[in-house]
């Protein structure tokens, strides 16, 4: 999912991740499944209920995963999201170890009311993938990839992240759009839409997905592709997590050489204003194996601002300087990270550069024009301040993705030419109330030229908002939600209300 505040800094811890076997986290945290009393809750309307010792001690001993309780170390890391100015307690969290495990958690809760949310990466800004008081269902011990390279098709679990899908597609030459982080969820990057370094040249991710399984709200798991619960199919393309927890992907796969031309490439902050007319002018009548993203930022402790630029060029290597070109003619940058990379290598490239160790606040929105207007708004806007981070970003749409009919799946915002974000980011101990306020008066600037936002970068919008968003298909989506899950038990998204 990112687009994330692109300068290293020495305050990014690196990615831990764990390949033990699902059954060994079984075993090692059997004894958490021991519940001790009751649990108070929340329905999803927050109403207080308690969940009797013995309902939860049944479904603890139903799984082959975990039921994590508040007061262990497992439970502390489960609820946690990237984003660490978000601090929710859910009242338990399930640790699933396959699809079977998943449908009897989503039956505990349907029967119970129970504010659910689902986290696969955790990269979900305003918090949407823990909650207080409810359910989470922590997918991070249901991961695994597996390539048919006669068939081009790549078989995801639902926890995965984009890691395991881009080291195992590449590895027999190979590549789905998958993001521009690599340990970003599957689940939240595909329902959503799916950006990414070379989706101008194959599409969105949810372009590429040839099948789900998908486990419903009414625990029942369904299979949606073309030819099988085609509405369900439509409508988990686009739709979000608003349907169900999806626990298997099938991706369509396109052959691509390993080595790319990229990376990023700054200039000092008294060049924004260029940077951004190049910008305008280059990224928007680029070739689709040219992904260029535009950023502008400055760091918490107080540093100048830089402005410059993230390239993919997937195209042939011999004519990636040709390309390039218009980029070097603004002058000499200040960084010239951009170089023959592997494509694997590249994915991983921002790994390090989300707000684990920070607060950020986020708003963004897609943009069919980039106008004189909001160029100058967005100059004018920026205001650099030593204890807080300001980045405007943004990330490249068109090309493969504009050729596909708004129709054709949920995801409505194909004539796009970018999404525009701005973030904010602190120290996490500090008020948040002015670095907040501060974006939502620059955003008001810029709102105007943007046509829906990303639905994986909701906040907490009116409901208004979340149903124009959708535009011409809401109507459709609508149908599907009252079908599917007609208690809105999968709201924690950029819901769609029945």
């Amino acid at each position: 999912m990112q687009r994330r505040l692109f300068l290293q800094s020495a305050i990014a811890a690196g990615v831990a991740t764990t390949f033990a076997s699902r059954r060994a986290l079984a075993s090692q945290f059997a004894a958490l499944t021991q519940v001790s009393g009751d649990i108070l809750a929340v329905t999803g309307e927050r109403a207080p209920i308690t969940l009797e010792k013995a309902a939860v001690q049944e479904l603890a001993d139903s799984l082959s995963g975990n039921v994590l309780l508040p007061g262990n170390a497992a439970y502390e890391k489960a609820r946690r999201v990237l984003n660490s100015g978000i601090d929710k307690k859910p009242a338990l969290v399930v640790q699933p170890d396959g699809a079977t495990d998943i449908r009897r958690a989503v039956e505990f809760a349907s029967e119970r009311n129970l504010l659910l949310a689902v986290k696969c990466g955790g990269h979900s800004y305003a918090g949407k993938s823990t909650c207080d008081g409810g359910m989470q269902i922590d997918l991070s011990t249901y991961r695994h990839a597996r390539v048919d390279a006669k068939s081009r098709t790549a078989y995801v679990a639902g926890g995965s992240l984009l890691a395991e899908l881009d080291r195992e597609s590449m590895a027999v030459g190979l590549v789905t759009t998958a993001g521009t982080v690599s340990h970003t969820g599957v689940g939240g990057l595909t329902t959503a839409g799916g950006f990414g370094r070379v989706g101008r040249r194959f599409g969105l991710a949810l372009d590429n997905v040839k099948g789900v399984d998908i486990v419903t709200a009414d625990g029942q798991l369904r299979h949606a592709s073309a030819d099988e619960n085609e509405d369900l199919y439509w409508g988990v393309r686009g739709g979000g997590g608003n349907f169900g927890v999806v626990t298997s992907f099938e991706f369509a796969l396109h052959p691509m050489q390993r080595t790319v031309v990229g990376g990023d490439i700054l200039f000092p902050m008294s060049k924004a204003r260029e940077v951004m007319s190049v910008y305008r002018d280059y990224a928007q009548n680029a070739s689709d194996d040219l992904y260029c993203d535009l950023m502008m930022a400055s760091e918490i402790k107080g540093a100048d601002g830089v402005a410059g630029f993230h390239v993919c060029w997937s195209g042939p290597e011999s004519e990636a300087e040709k390309v390039l070109a218009p980029i070097y003619a603004i002058g000499k940058p200040i960084v010239d990270g951009i170089h023959s990379r592997d494509y694997v290598e590249i994915q991983k490239s921002w790994d390090n550069t989300d707000p684990r160790n920070h607060a950020e606040y986020m708003k963004s929105g897609f943009i069919n024009d980039f106008t004189d207007e909001l160029l100058n708004d967005i100059i004018d806007g920026f205001e650099m301040q030593d204890g807080r981070s300001v980045t405007v970003y943004f990330q490249h749409s068109g090309g493969a993705i504009g050729r596909v009919d708004a129709s054709s799946t949920a995801f409505a915002q194909r004539k796009s030419k970018a999404n525009m974000l701005l973030i904010v980011g602190w120290p996490t101990a500090d008020d948040s109330g002015p670095h907040i306020a501060y974006l939502r008066r620059y955003w008001a600037s810029l709102e105007p030229a943007t046509d829906g936002y990303y639905t994986v970068e909701t906040d907490d919008e009116s409901d208004t908002v979340r149903h124009g968003n959708y535009q011409g298909n809401f109507r459709r989506l609508l149908e599907v939600k009252k079908k599917y899950d007609p208690a809105n038990l999968f709201r924690l998204n950029a819901n769609i209300k029945v």
